[in-house]
């Protein structure tokens, strides 16, 4: 069964970002300190970075955060979605203008302009197929940014939180929480490594 997990990198004071994030700097100032687990060497790290973009048949993400991606200094082939560990899974981008052009153009773009919720749909329909091509499940993820990761469990998109928290605090950026519903997650793994303490929740 396709599930929708909420995957993201957060400081100990809850930023997903550094203060003054932006095309040119996409984790804001000192934010690169949250994705250090995902090029450590760490044998755990490794792990759950093999193994959750192994699963990943689709990924939804916001139009900022395309924009960085997308961007001049953004995604290559050393440092784009699981770089070295997976192949090109659909990419779903949720927007209210989509752009007039991409220059990843390698990777398979959907932009989806009626809201967070059809553009989990699409994902979810994309991540179908491609599970049956593979003959086994593959998951959407919801890599960010932190404002679409939110909306998405503040309106109950998500099935599975995955958090890699990091020992930094950033004390200034993009929060991943900002006092939506409340919601009562099952814990179901906490993995300390190096790096980062790996933490998965069922949504319920």
């Amino acid at each position: 069964m396709t599930r929708i997990v909420a995957d993201i990198s957060v400081s100990l004071d809850g930023f997903v970002t550094g203060p003054r994030p932006g095309p040119d700097n996409g984790l804001g100032d000192a934010g690169e300190a949250l994705h250090t687990w995902a090029f450590s060497d760490d044998p755990e790290d490794r792990r759950i970075l093999r193994e959750s973009t192994a699963r990943s048949g689709a990924v939804v993400l916001g139009r900022r955060l395309f924009d960085v991606v997308d961007g001049p200094h953004g995604w290559d082939d050393t440092s784009g979605y699981g770089a070295g560990e997976v192949g090109k899974p659909a990419f779903v981008v949720v927007t209210s203008s989509p752009p007039e052009s991409v220059r990843l153009t390698d990777l398979d773009w959907t932009f989806v302009t009626t809201g967070l919720a059809d553009a989990v749909s699409a994902a979810r329909e994309r991540a179908e197929a491609a599970s049956s091509q593979a003959g086994r499940d593959l998951d959407v993820f919801l890599m960010g940014g932190g404002a679409t990761v939110g909306s998405a469990l503040d309106a109950g998109l998500a099935d599975v939180l995955s958090l890699h928290l990091a020992p930094v605090v950033l004390g200034a950026g993009t929060p991943l929480f900002t006092g939506g519903a409340q919601r009562t997650l099952v814990q179901r793994s906490v993995t300390p490594t190096s790096t980062a303490t790996h933490l998965i929740y069922d949504v319920v």
